[in-house]
């Protein structure tokens, strides 16, 4: 197991609240208590941290400094500061598993906090579920999962059915004939693919190539090359952050400019607008919030942006990681740290949020879309469905 790089995170942040104990709410009494010790593991390096360090691991920094300014979390009315235990899970299944083991068998850490990706949380659910670890989890798209029927497992994202429901809607409103899909083979990529096929049989649509890619792929400009000769209206990337940018800037090096050009996920990041510059206008994948979602998403917005010196929280799994830390506050601050009573406040409850209202049916959360996103003069905005939608859709998309 790696060493946790967050002992100086930890001290940084119980100072931070140390030295803002005035600055408690009048409502909540504050007690020289021990710390609420809150667990996890993420991944700082290996393929997974492109996704984990924009979408989860700065929320959860930001988080407890604001708990801390404010006293500490509420646990109950009495606020204790948290105290913030994080490893490099250096996007390893298993160091990630034996992390939490540790985190949740010796270490007995009051809390815990989720890993990034589909594939992690699918392994770790199980074992927080008999540890009996509430788990709410913004970054894991697995209907499988949800199937599994944990207890203590919450997902914050909308599933694989949703999203790509909501796409082939758009698909269809917008009088697509032909589509071509490119997808990562791995757990997040097939679900989403056996997804996009099944709501794809509704419809009137052509698929002319449907092709698999492994994780790590440093060239997909040949299997672009067959998919232009085919002329498709649409290209759907089901893909990850690194391989969205490749896909994107090999797509525009050969000319393949469908009327629709969707790739996810990683398009809704601040680091694809950068790296693609004005040829991401137009481009769509999966997003579901921005700052004109809410007074809440817009508040969050700017505080994320100013902390980490201009860094933007994505448009899609970043607000669901501050709505699952407002939901486990609202909880803690309810029924205190019993962790059976923390699970069950959740799943009977209807929780408000910066990206509106959640409520869950068994793990899954019902109350959110299946939604799409599209690059606009600079901003990922929701397009669909139209009625949570921030501005309309643009197509066909503009030349690269």
């Amino acid at each position: 197991m790696s060493t946790p790089e967050s002992v100086t995170r930890r001290t940084t942040v119980q100072a931070i609240g140390a030295g803002a104990a005035a600055l408690a709410m009048p409502a909540v009494t504050r007690a020289q208590s021990a710390p609420v010790r809150i667990g996890y593991a993420i991944a700082r390096t290996g393929p997974w941290a492109g996704g984990a360090q924009v979408s989860q691991e700065p929320n959860f920094l930001m988080w407890a400094e604001q708990q801390n300014a404010a006293g500490g979390l509420d646990v109950k009315g009495v606020r204790r500061r948290i105290e913030l235990i994080g490893y490099d899970d250096r996007s390893e299944t298993e160091t990630c598993i034996r992390t939490y083991e540790k985190l949740m068998g010796s270490d007995k850490v009051d809390l815990i906090l989720p890993p990034w990706g589909s594939n992690a949380n699918f392994a770790l659910a199980p074992l927080a579920n008999r540890f009996g670890y509430p788990m709410l989890a913004p970054t894991a798209l697995s209907r499988k999962l949800i199937d599994m029927r944990l207890p203590y497992f919450f997902s914050l994202l909308q599933q694989p059915d949703r999203m790509m429901g909501a796409l082939v809607d758009m698909l269809v409103a917008n009088g697509v004939k032909t589509i071509a899909i490119l997808y990562m083979d791995d757990l997040f990529g097939l679900e989403n693919f056996a997804a996009i096929n099944g709501a794809l049989k509704k419809t009137n649509i052509q698929v002319v190539e449907r092709k698999g890619y492994p994780l790590g792929v440093k060239d997909l400009s040949p299997v672009l090359r067959t998919i232009k000769d085919q002329n498709p209206d649409a290209f759907i990337g089901i893909t990850y952050p690194p391989d969205t940018i490749l896909a994107s800037k090999q797509a525009k090096e050969i000319g393949f400019n469908p009327k629709i050009f969707y790739a996810s996920v990683g398009t809704a990041y601040q680091l694809y607008r950068n790296v693609i510059a004005a040829s991401a206008e137009g481009v769509t994948g999966m997003g579901s919030w921005n700052a004109k979602t809410s007074p809440g998403a817009k508040a969050y917005f700017e505080a994320h942006t100013a902390k980490f010196g201009g860094k933007e929280p994505d448009r899609w799994a970043s607000g669901h990681c501050w709505a699952a830390l407002e939901i486990l506050t609202q909880s803690v601050a309810k029924v205190g740290l019993d962790r059976k009573a923390i699970r069950d406040y959740v799943a009977r409850n209807e929780h408000k949020t910066i990206v509106g209202p959640i409520r869950f049916e068994g793990s899954e959360n019902i109350s959110t879309p299946g939604t799409v996103g599209q690059w606009q003069k600079g901003e990922f905005e929701v397009v669909w469905p139209r009625n949570v939608a921030t501005a309309q859709l643009v197509v066909p998309k503009p030349a690269w």
